[in-house]
């Protein structure tokens, strides 16, 4: 029998729509593997497609909604297997997606991770990768040129043992940068990521989650904070904090002075307001982890922000 190397973890919510197509892709992967599906208490008959679907994956319901980020962290203690592989429930990766991926991983000894080519439904380029903006943003890469700083969290093999080593999968994340912070506390370690762009992915960007709304703009602002005072120099992560608290406090004052603001939900006050006080009120534990990165750590933070940010 094949050795089965891979363990494919699929995290749903409320993903009826669209997780059958999903499911029918894995099950037409020309490489052996096991499918894992994190059910986050999903209320739309999703457990119902989940116990008949005929490629009969194993289930792991949740009793509330813990996030993509949360999904992850409660399967990875689940896996036994050398590779585990993130996917989002509406993406539908092509039959030779898997194999392009762990050969990836075979063949560069020195990558943790590997990251698909994630293409919109037109097959416009959605993602090659995650780069790392001047601002400490994890921004989609689309170029699709040379290394990546990190890989997509929707459709990227890794593997377990270093996942786990470098502090697993940030659970409190809930969604979104999951995937950069992991990027940087395995570049930190000294691992690289591979781009695989036989690896592809048609992804339906946004079916679960509604792209550049208030709650997508909060996650987004949030945890890009949490990753740069996590895994960022001190230089960096405490001077975008304090930007982002001094631009909240100066939006009122420019917007009775008639001056112009952004309408995009992210320069709405409650919201910057609420993303700071999340932010303060896991500043300790954040502190904690930031410290136990750094023991674990084999390259300067330093190092990888010259060496990324802004490319």
């Amino acid at each position: 029998m094949t050795e089965i190397r891979s363990t494919v973890v699929v995290v749903t919510w409320r993903g009826r729509p669209h997780l059958g197509a999903c499911l029918d892709a894995l099950a037409g992967q020309d490489r052996p593997h096991r499918t894992l599906v994190v059910d986050n208490a999903s209320d739309d008959g999703t457990a119902t497609l989940l116990a008949h679907h005929p490629s009969r994956p194993e289930v792991l319901r949740l009793p509330r909604n813990v996030g993509f980020a949360g999904g992850l962290a409660e399967a990875l203690c689940r896996v036994d297997t050398p590779f585990v592989g993130w996917l989002n429930d509406d993406a539908v990766p092509a039959p030779g997606w898997l194999a392009a991926l762990e050969d990836a991983l075979d063949t560069d000894q020195h990558a943790a991770a590997a990251g698909s080519v994630l293409l919109g439904e037109d097959g416009s380029v959605q993602s090659t990768g995650v780069r790392l903006t001047a601002g400490g943003y994890g921004a989609d890469e689309t170029r699709g040129e040379g290394e990546p700083f990190g890989f997509c969290g929707g459709a990227a093999l890794l593997r377990t043992d270093v996942l786990a080593a470098v502090g697993g999968v940030p659970a409190g994340f809930f969604c979104y940068y999951e995937d950069t912070d992991t990027s940087w506390r395995l570049r930190l370690a000294g691992w690289r990521v591979c781009a695989v762009p036989s690896a592809r992915v048609v992804h339906r960007h946004g079916a679960s989650s509604a792209i550049g709304s208030a709650r997508f703009h909060r996650w987004n602002e949030r945890n890009r904070l949490l990753t740069l005072l996590r895994c960022a120099p001190g230089w960096v992560a405490g001077p975008e904090l304090l930007r982002f608290a001094a631009l909240t406090a100066l939006l009122p004052a420019r917007r009775a002075l008639g001056r112009p603001v952004p309408s995009a939900a992210n320069f709405a006050v409650p919201l910057r307001l609420g993303v700071l006080a999340e932010v303060l009120a896991a500043l300790p534990v954040t502190l904690l982890a930031r410290r136990r990165i750094g023991r674990r750590s084999a390259v300067d933070r330093d190092a990888v922000w010259r060496a990324w940010a802004g490319r």
